[in-house]
């Protein structure tokens, strides 16, 4: 069954919601501040009135999206409406919006009973709701609600070679995307504009030694971070490769893909793609 009533599970608050209240008792909302999936806009209207720098967005109530990064971002309630690849593309957004070093604040109910679709006691539709775990820090938690702390895997593991030898010299900090295990990262040293990696976390050298489900996470995070480089630098073609082994090419011992964006008359010929790896099999 589609998702099609997600949004009809937000609140009109007479206050402010029980999460952010937790997040200004600690002083966590930093900076220039986003609430993704505000709904109606209660918190934003709260904060606001405390003198907090603060903007929402909802796909539904507040559709204009977001064209710079933030500081801090906040989503409380949004995945437990959602089903698993909604969810990984607001993970895959909000780790887009956020800057680096800065934190977000994702909030899951806990009291949820059963997965599945129920008749919204308000709206009479279908409606969807589903428990959330998240692999990010969890900062509070009680029988109704848990809040996680997330920051950029990039920002995390800089210089820390045992993670991955990415982070050994390189300071990656363009990351432009994750999702719970990958993440992507601009190429330090791009053949073209917009050239960009997606890499498990896990570290694991040949892309076939990766369980099925990490492969599908890197392809699709594959699909959400070609989608951002065609608005960013409408590219007329893309190469993705990977390459398996020193014999193959690979220098970095650490699985990753290439996403490469083509331009009309990059190279004289570009007949054969892929091919030009062995440059004299590549013209048939």
């Amino acid at each position: 069954m589609e998702n099609l009533n997600s949004h009809r599970t937000a609140k009109e608050r007479d206050k402010m919601s029980f999460p952010t209240r937790i997040l200004l008792e600690r002083d966590f909302l930093l900076g220039e501040i986003l609430d993704f999936g505000c709904g109606f806009g209660k918190d934003v209207e709260e904060l606001k009135d405390k003198g907090l720098n603060v903007v929402g967005y909802d796909p539904h109530y507040q559709p204009d999206y977001p064209q710079k990064q933030f500081d801090t971002i906040i989503c409380h309630y949004v995945l437990n409406v959602l089903k698993n690849q909604e969810q990984a593309k607001v993970l895959f957004e909000v780790s887009r919006l956020l800057k680096f070093g800065g934190k977000a604040y994702f909030s899951v109910r806990r009291d949820i009973k059963k997965t599945g679709f129920r008749t919204h006691f308000v709206h009479k539709v279908p409606t969807y709701q589903t428990n959330v775990l998240l692999p990010f820090i969890s900062i509070f938690k009680n029988d109704n609600v848990e809040i996680y702390e997330y920051q950029h895997y990039c920002f995390l593991s800089q210089n820390q070679k045992e993670i991955s030898p990415f982070f050994e010299k390189l300071e990656p900090r363009e990351q432009v995307g994750e999702l719970a295990s990958c993440f992507a990262f601009r190429d330090k040293f791009p053949v073209s504009k917009g050239h960009t990696l997606v890499i498990p976390k896990r570290l694991v050298s040949n892309y076939f030694d990766l369980s099925f489900k990490e492969q599908s996470a890197c392809w699709f995070l594959v699909n959400l971070v070609r989608s951002e480089i065609s608005k960013e630098h409408k590219p007329d073609g893309f190469n993705i490769g990977i390459n398996i082994n020193e014999s193959a090419g690979q220098t970095v011992f650490h699985c990753h893909i290439h996403i490469i964006p083509r331009y009309k008359n990059d190279v004289e010929n570009p007949r054969g793609g892929v091919r030009g790896v062995l440059p004299n099999n590549k013209d048939y």
